[in-house]
C-alpha cells in the first residue's frame, strides 16, 4: 500500500522532469531566434541590427505621420561602424536602413513604423525613411554597382508600400531637407542612374 502510493508520485516527478530537459532545447534552437529576428524586419532582404531605443521616436507611422520622403545619406563611416554608432545610446542619431557598399547587403535599424532621427528636421524625420550607404561624399569608389541596386531595390519597395512616387521630389538627398548642413550624399551620387535603378526594381 505505501509503495502503491510512492509509485505514481515518483513517476510525476520523472515526468516533469523529462519535460523540463525536453523543453530546454526547443528554447534555444537557432531556428526559434531566427524567426524572431525575420518578424523584426519590414524589408524581407535586410537583416535586423536594432539601433538603440535611445536613439529614435517610437510611433504607429503612416496613422500617426503620412510618409512622404526617401532620404538618402551616406554615412562618412564604415558600414560597421555607423551600425555601433546607432546602438550608442548616447549619439541620438538613426536610420531606418543601412546598405554595405561593398555587396549591398542591407541592415534594418529602425522599425519603419518608428521615427529615425535622421534628416536634422523633425517634420522631415517625422515624414521619411531615412537610408544611410557606406562610404564618403569624396570617395565615388564606395558607390558599388551592389550598392546602388540593393538600395534601389528597398527605396522601390518603400515607395510601393507607401504610395510615394519614385521621382526626385519624393526621394531626396540629406542636403535637400530645409535646414540641413549636410552635404550628403555629395556630387559623386548618381542621381539618374538611381532613380532609373528605383523605377526599373
Amino acid at each position: 500500500m505505501d509503495r502503491a502510493r510512492r509509485l505514481p508520485s515518483l513517476s510525476r516527478r520523472r515526468l516533469l522532469q523529462g519535460a523540463a530537459v525536453a523543453a530546454v532545447p526547443a528554447a534555444l534552437l537557432p531556428a526559434t531566434r531566427a524567426a524572431a529576428r525575420a518578424e523584426a524586419v519590414d524589408y524581407p532582404l535586410a537583416e535586423w541590427v536594432p539601433a538603440s531605443t535611445s536613439n529614435y521616436s517610437a510611433s504607429n507611422r503612416p496613422s500617426s505621420y503620412p510618409l512622404d520622403f526617401v532620404i538618402v545619406h551616406v554615412t562618412q563611416e564604415t558600414y560597421a561602424d555607423t551600425l555601433a554608432i546607432f546602438q550608442n545610446s548616447a549619439k541620438k542619431v538613426s536610420a531606418h536602413y543601412v546598405v554595405r557598399s561593398k555587396d549591398g547587403h542591407i541592415a534594418q535599424c529602425v522599425r519603419e513604423r518608428n521615427i529615425a532621427w535622421h534628416a536634422g528636421n523633425w517634420n522631415y524625420n517625422t515624414r521619411s525613411i531615412g537610408i544611410e550607404h557606406e562610404g564618403w561624399v569624396d570617395k565615388p569608389e564606395y558607390f558599388t554597382d551592389a550598392l546602388y541596386e540593393a538600395s534601389a531595390a528597398l527605396t522601390a519597395a518603400v515607395c510601393d508600400k507607401y504610395g510615394m512616387p519614385k521621382d526626385r521630389k519624393h526621394i531626396i538627398g540629406h542636403y535637400e531637407v530645409p535646414g540641413s548642413d549636410h552635404t550628403d550624399p555629395g556630387p559623386y551620387w548618381d542621381w539618374s542612374r538611381y532613380i532609373r535603378l528605383v523605377n526599373s526594381a
